[in-house]
C-alpha cells in the first residue's frame, strides 16, 4: 500500500509539470509576438499621423526658409496633443515677418561730402530713415470680464521721491531790498531791508542768518551784512555802495546769497536771489522797493560768463555753419586776473565725439570777440541724431587747458540750445544768433 501511493504521488507530480511547461511554451510562442506586433503598429500610427501634421503645415506656409525654420521650432510629441490652429497662425505671421526682415535693401546714394560723417557713424544709424519694421509687435490687452487691463492705473508714486527740478525750484522765504543809482557818482546803491519766513537751520528751530551782496561778474567786491540771531524774520536795514559805470549797468547782475551763521562749523547756505536785468525792476533813478522769492541752494552759483553765436544751416548742400561772434563777462581763469580763451566745437552724435574745431587764442581778456566761421558737413536725414557741444577754454602754455564753461545745441538739448536749434530748422538758409549763458560741464 505504501509503494501505490508513493507512485501516485510521483505521477501527479510529473502531471502537474508537464502542465507548467505547456503553458510557459504557450505564453512564450503566442502572447508576446502578438503584443509587441500591437505597440508596434501604433507606433506607426503615431508616426504617420505626425508626418501628416508636418506635411499639412509645410503647405500653409509658402516660404521655404520659414519650413525649415518652423521643423526646427517645433517638435511634435507622440503624446502631446495637436498644436491649435490659432497658434499655428500666429507662427506663420512671426516667420513671414522675420523673412520679410532678411530681406536685401538698398540706400540711396549720398553725396561723396558726407561720406567721412557717416564713416564715423555708428551702423545702425545708415538705416535710421527707413523703418523695417524691426519693432516688436505690440502686446494686446488681455479684456476681463469688467473690462480691459490698464496698468498704469496701478502704478503707485511714492510721496518721498520728489522730482529734482521742483526740489531746485522751491523757495525758502523772501528778501525785500531797493536799488538806486547815482547818476553823478557813477555808483549803485543797494540797500537791504529785511527776509521773511526764512527755513530754520538749527536744532532750537531758528537761524542766525546774514547776507552777502555781488555786483556780478566782478566777485573780488563783495559786501556782509551783520549776523541776526535766532530769527527767521530778520530786519537788516543796511546801505551798500558799488561804483560801476553807467554803461555797464545793463551787464551786470546783483546777487544775494543768505546764509545761516555757524560759530563751530561751516556756514549752511539758505538760499540765493539773482536779479539778471537791473533796468527792468527797477528804473534806478528812484529808490524802488523789490521783493524777490529766495531761491534753494546749497552752494552758491558762480557766474561763468555768457557765449554769441550764431546757426545756420543749408538743406540742399548739407551745410552746418556755427559763427562764433563773442563772449563776455568770462571767468577769470589766471592770477593776472584774466583768461586766454579760445572756443572749441565738437560734433556729438549719440554721446560720441565725430570732429572737434577750435577758434584762435585771445590773450588776457574776459570778453573776447571772434567772428569765425566752423562748418560741418552733416546731411539732413541725420540732423535730429547730431548735437553740438561748445566749450570756452582758457589756454595755458604749461599744463593742460582749463574749462570756462560749456553748452550745448541739438534736439535734445535743453531749454535755450534746444529752442535755438529747432529755430534754425525752421528758417534755413538763415544765421540765427542768440547769447548763451555757460555752465559747468
Amino acid at each position: 500500500e505504501l509503494s501505490v501511493s508513493l507512485l501516485a504521488v510521483i505521477v501527479i507530480a510529473c502531471g502537474l509539470a508537464l502542465v507548467a511547461v505547456f503553458l510557459f511554451l504557450f505564453w512564450k510562442l503566442c502572447w508576446v509576438p502578438w503584443r509587441n506586433k500591437t505597440l508596434s503598429s501604433n507606433l506607426a500610427v503615431l508616426q504617420s499621423e505626425a508626418g501628416c501634421n508636418k506635411e499639412n503645415m509645410a503647405d500653409k506656409l509658402k516660404d521655404a526658409g520659414a519650413i525649415s525654420f518652423l521643423e526646427a521650432a517645433v517638435k511634435i510629441s507622440h503624446t502631446s496633443p495637436d498644436i491649435p490652429a490659432e497658434v499655428q497662425m500666429s507662427m506663420k505671421d512671426h516667420i513671414m515677418r522675420r523673412t520679410r526682415i532678411q530681406r536685401q535693401t538698398t540706400e540711396p546714394a549720398s553725396s561723396t561730402r558726407h561720406i567721412s560723417f557717416k564713416r564715423h557713424l555708428p551702423r545702425q544709424m545708415h538705416v535710421s530713415s527707413m523703418d523695417y519694421g524691426m519693432d516688436p509687435p505690440a502686446v494686446a490687452e488681455q479684456p476681463t470680464s469688467i473690462g480691459r487691463i490698464k496698468p498704469e492705473l496701478y502704478k503707485q508714486k511714492s510721496v518721498d521721491s520728489e522730482d529734482p527740478k521742483k526740489e531746485a525750484a522751491k523757495t525758502c522765504g523772501k528778501i525785500n531790498f531797493t536799488l538806486k543809482y547815482d547818476y553823478e557818482n557813477e555808483t549803485l546803491t543797494v540797500r537791504i531791508l529785511r527776509a521773511f519766513d526764512l527755513p530754520a537751520k538749527d536744532f532750537c528751530g531758528s537761524s542766525d542768518p546774514y547776507v552777502k551782496i555781488y555786483l556780478l561778474p566782478d566777485r573780488k567786491r563783495k559786501f556782509q551784512t551783520r549776523v541776526h540771531r535766532k530769527t527767521l524774520n530778520p530786519t537788516f536795514d543796511e546801505s551798500f555802495h558799488f561804483p560801476v559805470p553807467h554803461e555797464e549797468l545793463a551787464s551786470r547782475k546783483l546777487h544775494l546769497s543768505v546764509f545761516d551763521f555757524d560759530r563751530f562749523s561751516r556756514h549752511d547756505m539758505i538760499g540765493e536771489v539773482i536779479l539778471e536785468n537791473l533796468f527792468e525792476a527797477s528804473d534806478l533813478s528812484r529808490e524802488t522797493s523789490i521783493w524777490k522769492d529766495i531761491q534753494y541752494a546749497t552752494t552758491e552759483s558762480v557766474d561763468l560768463g555768457e557765449i554769441m553765436f550764431s546757426l545756420c544751416y543749408l538743406p540742399t548742400a548739407g551745410r552746418l555753419t556755427l559763427t562764433v561772434i563773442k563772449c563776455r563777462n568770462l571767468k577769470a581763469m589766471d592770477i593776472t586776473g584774466y583768461s586766454d580763451p579760445y572756443v572749441k566745437v565738437s560734433l556729438l552724435c549719440d554721446g560720441r565725439r565725430l570732429k572737434k574745431k577750435k577758434t584762435t587764442i585771445k590773450k588776457n581778456t574776459l570778453n573776447p570777440t571772434y567772428n569765425e566761421a566752423i562748418i560741418f558737413d552733416i546731411p539732413p536725414e541725420n540732423m535730429d541724431q547730431v548735437s553740438l557741444l561748445i566749450s570756452v577754454m582758457d589756454y595755458d602754455r604749461v599744463g593742460h587747458n582749463e574749462i570756462i564753461g560749456v553748452c550745448r545745441v541739438g534736439v535734445n538739448a535743453e531749454g535755450l540750445g534746444r529752442d535755438h536749434w529747432n529755430e534754425m530748422l525752421a528758417y534755413p538758409r538763415k544765421p540765427i544768433a542768440h547769447w548763451h549763458p555757460l555752465v559747468e560741464v
